[in-house]
């Protein structure tokens, strides 16, 4: 059988690692997601409860180029079979989501497909029901691909939950659990974000390093649990969750220098579950050296400023100045910036250098990860 993941441009990599970590699965990259095969439906709803990556998770049906709306639409459907599911269950909704520059609209591409899957099977008597539904057929289009299936989750999984006080510079929970991934952030380390806002890096960062499940929240939440797949899905929940670690694998300090957004990320951390697992001070950059000591801390992983109205001069000089200090030497600085030349000019006035980058996309926006390490004197 075959799965999708979509994901937000740029990440594809690190989706396809994170699936592969979590059901072993074989992947294949392509454009905004990653194609990967799975034995049994349980790993479906296994990566919609625990993927930080991925913003749908798809049971796929099947896929095909097009030029031509609708026409070639209705004949991929025409010759793709989903009888069983149509058989099993009557009521069904149609989502899409639309990348790229098209003659025709998601909520288009929605109504074909369902008077489609109407016409086709209209001797089974499905009903298009957009409130009362039993499965949700997904239509993911990007460019000139379409991939079609079923929605496990019901839901963008890129949203999260815990998302409630927030920065006007807030990052996705998928772009931040990326660059932590990017960093090689581990086990039984130290991690800082000395420019904390609202807290997404430090709670991604502790999602992962304590194998706790996003989604921990929204059991209630997923499309999947309407389908009869021969789970017990109280069971597989409970499983999942008793290999939780009662304890931090990893020490991770969330720093700001204003005490609202402190407490914003406190706030939001409590939400995800997993503000003990972080330690939370209002701390000015200047005072990282009395934070830490020499060679401390394995990986900083941080959004840097980028306003205009800010010193930003004087920022990141102190930012690295203090960075140098307190990264051990063999220690990465993660970041996302969207002014990468005047971050690494200020990097290597402190012996910094470019390990690797690469660009990433928040929907339209483009940003750019840049993984620093230390110069080897």
């Amino acid at each position: 059988m075959k799965g999708l993941a979509i994901t937000s441009k740029g990440i594809e990599d690190t989706a396809s690692t994170e699936i592969k970590e979590l059901i072993g699965a074989e992947c294949k990259i392509e454009e905004s997601c990653v194609l990967f095969d799975f034995k049994k439906f349980e790993d479906l709803c296994f990566l919609c409860y625990k993927s930080q990556s991925a913003d749908r998770i798809v049971n796929l049906i099947g896929e095909f180029k097009f030029h031509n709306f609708p026409k070639e639409f209705e004949e991929f459907l025409d010759k793709a079979d989903f009888t069983d599911w149509i058989k099993k269950y009557k009521n069904f909704k149609v989502e899409c989501t639309r990348i790229g520059e098209h003659d025709f609209k998601s909520v288009d591409a929605e109504t074909q497909f369902a008077k489609f899957i109407l016409k086709k099977y209209k001797n089974e008597e499905p009903r298009f029901n957009l409130k009362e539904y039993d499965i949700v057929f997904f239509i993911y289009v990007i460019n000139d691909k379409c991939y079609f299936g079923i929605d496990f989750a019901g839901f963008e999984l890129n949203k999260r939950l815990y998302k409630i006080f927030l920065h006007p510079g807030s990052l996705r929970g998928t772009i931040a659990y990326a660059l932590i991934r990017e960093s090689g952030f581990g086990e039984k380390e130290k991690m800082l974000d000395p420019f904390s806002r609202d807290g997404v890096v430090v709670i991604e960062s502790a999602f992962y390093a304590n194998d706790f499940p996003v989604n921990y929240f929204k059991k209630d939440k997923f499309a999947f649990l309407k389908l009869d797949l021969g789970i017990d899905y109280e069971k597989f929940f409970k499983n999942l969750d008793k290999k939780i670690p009662k304890k931090p694998k990893c020490e991770i300090y969330s720093f700001d220098h204003l005490f609202k957004y402190v407490d914003f990320s406190k706030k939001n951390a409590k939400i995800a579950g997993v503000d003990k697992e972080i330690n939370f001070s209002r701390t000015e950059l200047e005072w990282l050296d009395i934070k830490f000591k020499k060679e401390m801390v394995d990986r900083i992983i941080t959004n840097l400023p980028n306003s205009k109205n800010a010193n930003l001069d004087k920022i990141y000089h102190e930012f690295f100045y203090q960075a140098e200090y307190i990264l051990k030497k063999e220690g990465r600085i993660a970041v996302i910036s969207v002014i990468p030349n005047f971050l690494k000019n200020h990097a290597e006035k402190h012996n910094f250098i470019v390990d690797k980058e690469k660009d990433v996309w928040s929907g339209e926006q483009k940003l750019r990860f840049i993984i620093l390490k230390k110069k080897s004197i």
